[in-house]
């Protein structure tokens, strides 16, 4: 695992020594992340058609359902998230709140991991996802384009102030 992380290693230090344009390139059908603002505030006081981890529906499944999934990150790294129904202009998305102090502590492919493994758990509800600390800090982002036959999915992680992204071609 130590020469994977070396060789990822020297791979982003090589990427440093390019054009920013080639570390921002993007596939023009993957739409970009949501801009609107984290709102914690929905976590102690929930709103409208909002999710968050305490939401629980007597009769029906609660969609998005990422209960096992934050039983099953690392550490008890998912603390909470906040889920936003998909709207007229803009498609269903999760916030994540992770635990920065474990995040802090995770290389970059073991964050990875987290926001692909997780992203591909919103993304089967029809979700994007956004990666934040507590301090409304953006760390990652897994958007798709979730009206294709096979979604086109595009990870931004935040390295050291370097936004990396890499396309996923979901089958």
């Amino acid at each position: 695992m130590r020469q994977i992380s070396l060789l990822f290693s020297i791979c982003l230090s090589t990427l440093s020594l390019f054009p920013s344009q080639f570390a921002q390139a993007r596939d023009s059908r993957i739409p970009l992340p949501s801009q609107a603002p984290l709102e914690l505030e929905l976590l102690t006081e929930p709103r409208d058609n909002v999710i968050t981890a305490d939401t629980i529906f007597q009769k029906q499944l609660t969609v998005p359902s990422l209960w096992w999934a934050q039983e099953q990150s690392q550490n008890k790294l998912l603390d909470n998230w906040i889920a936003y129904p998909a709207s007229n202009s803009q498609s269903g998305r999760v916030d994540l709140i992770v635990n920065e102090q474990i995040w802090n502590v995770l290389d970059y492919l073991e964050r990875y991991n987290f926001v692909n493994r997780l992203g591909s758990v919103a993304r089967s509800y029809g979700y994007n996802i956004r990666v934040f600390s507590y301090e409304k800090e953006a760390l990652a982002t897994y958007t798709c384009n979730l009206n294709l036959n096979q979604p086109l999915c595009n990870i931004d992680m935040n390295a050291t102030g370097l936004i990396i992204n890499t396309s996923v071609s979901q089958k």
